[in-house]
């Protein structure tokens, strides 16, 4: 046997004989030939928020959460990113019903509109801008038309109808039947709202005088410095009345909840749930709403409306509000381990200039991005999370992932720990609207599916 062969064999392979690096480099390099094939695959057979007026009709429509039904699609991802999206103007309401979701008479209350200037569009944008919003707006109340129709509507098909966001008029239902307050047969939302709402105050009757005692000062002390600051450019937020109402709200959380207990940032969660609900009462932009012309009954209700569902939100982010926090921190953890996987250069840059997750992002999972977008998008964003499959919990993870490297560029070229450090925290959302929140739960979507198990439970498990 000459020198050079002397190590040659051709005998098969025994099971646990050594293999060669030349074979394990081979079956590497096809294995990762066949993951790009996978992705390719995937990448241009997925459909989803970027679909064009004329694509969004019902007969286009595949659930986000069904991985099956991608051979719908009808865009190519990358180029639906490549599109420019002008931002929308603000949207000018224009219904004035005289009754709300629960049928209950109201008169509606008129807002001082802001004006806005649209210099910066064309006069055919501006119009082009217009109809893509009327038409799927209209769209959207066509589906949630055909969705209550029945008197026991199909859960999953609130569900599928709310992903893509909510038309105003049914975004109270819809948020308390799917935050699971309100059952979906009509016959009883009745009952179960004057059931729960009775409830709610006969708590604060009990238990909200305890708030002088030594015993829940602090607490209630602490509830009460951090009301005025939450999101104090919203006029309505600086009304005595709200102000009282997210008191007790949070008090009355906290007086019974004694094992998670409140923490700076749970006051910020109650604001999409009031304006939502007090949204049903006001006609155009609530967030400026004078609620001095407003019944005491219908602020009664809508603070109770907002505990409740605040509670069943809490509820499903339990490890985030205990002792040490463990479920932000844990989540933190993995949405560092995530974007290492999916924009390594972004999360080495982060690395070289000592800026650690926790310093930027335990706001975005305390606060649910609460803090980084109007909020508009937020109520947008919202429309989502109840729509998908532990939304807030598992979800969330992802949105806030790519919400990161949507800045990737931007970041990787910021210089060292300050300039990343003041960018992370002031993002240029403050123009963020629909359009921009929809593409960012549809990218958030792609990727979960991508990696399915990369939310770690705070138990250790995947």
């Amino acid at each position: 046997m000459s020198g050079d062969l002397f190590w040659r064999s051709d005998t098969p392979k025994k099971p646990g004989s050594v293999r060669r690096t030349s074979e394990l480099m081979k079956k590497k390099a096809r294995t990762r030939s066949e993951d790009e094939v996978k992705f390719e695959e995937f990448n241009n057979k997925t459909d989803d928020a970027w679909l064009d007026d004329s694509q969004t009709d019902l007969e286009f429509y595949v659930d986000p959460r069904d991985t099956a039904g991608m051979g719908l699609s009808k865009l190519n991802i990358r180029a639906a990113l490549d599109k420019p999206r002008p931002h929308l103007l603000p949207r000018q309401v224009k219904e004035s019903t005289t009754t709300n979701i629960y049928g209950t008479a109201v008169r509606p209350v008129q807002t001082t509109a802001g004006t806005s200037s649209s210099s910066q569009f064309h006069t055919n944008d501006v119009d082009s801008v217009k109809r893509h919003t009327v038409n799927k707006e209209e769209k959207q109340k066509a589906r949630f038309s055909e969705v209550f129709k029945s008197d026991c509507p199909d859960l999953d098909a609130i569900k599928k109808a709310a992903w893509f966001g909510c038309p105003r008029q049914d975004r109270p239902l819809v948020w308390q039947i799917l935050s699971g307050y309100l059952p979906p047969n009509k016959s009883r939302r009745a009952d179960t709202l004057s059931r729960k709402r009775s409830e709610y105050w006969r708590f604060v009757a009990q238990y909200f005088k305890t708030r002088t005692d030594a015993n829940f000062a602090s607490l209630y002390h602490q509830i009460h410095i951090d009301i005025p600051r939450t999101n104090p450019a919203v006029q309505l937020f600086q009304e005595q009345k709200v102000q009282d109402a997210f008191e007790r709200i949070l008090y009355i959380w906290a007086y019974r909840n004694p094992g998670s207990g409140y923490v700076q940032g749970i006051n910020d969660l109650v604001t999409p749930f009031y304006v939502v609900f007090l949204s049903q009462y006001v006609e155009g932009n609530v967030e400026k709403a004078d609620i001095s012309q407003l019944a005491d009954e219908i602020l009664a209700n809508t603070e109770a409306d907002t505990y409740w569902c605040l509670c069943k939100l809490l509820e499903s982010l339990h490890d985030n509000y205990t002792f040490a926090q463990p479920g932000i921190q844990m989540k933190v953890h993995d949405l560092r381990r995530l974007v290492n996987r999916i924009d390594k250069t972004l999360d080495d840059h982060l690395e070289r200039n000592l800026v650690e997750y926790l310093q930027f992002s335990f706001r975005w999972m305390n606060n649910l991005l609460m803090r980084e977008m109007p909020l508009s998008a937020t109520i947008r964003l919202w429309d989502t999370y109840f729509a998908e499959p532990g939304g807030f919990s598992h979800f969330h993870l992802y949105v806030c992932a790519k919400f990161l490297t949507k800045w990737s560029k931007l970041i990787k070229s910021l210089p060292d720990f300050q300039a990343i450090m003041l960018f992370v925290q002031s993002l240029p959302t403050s123009n963020w609207g629909d359009d921009e929140v929809s593409e960012l739960v549809s990218e958030a979507f792609q990727l979960k599916c991508l990696f399915p198990k990369a939310v770690t439970t705070v138990a250790g498990t995947t």
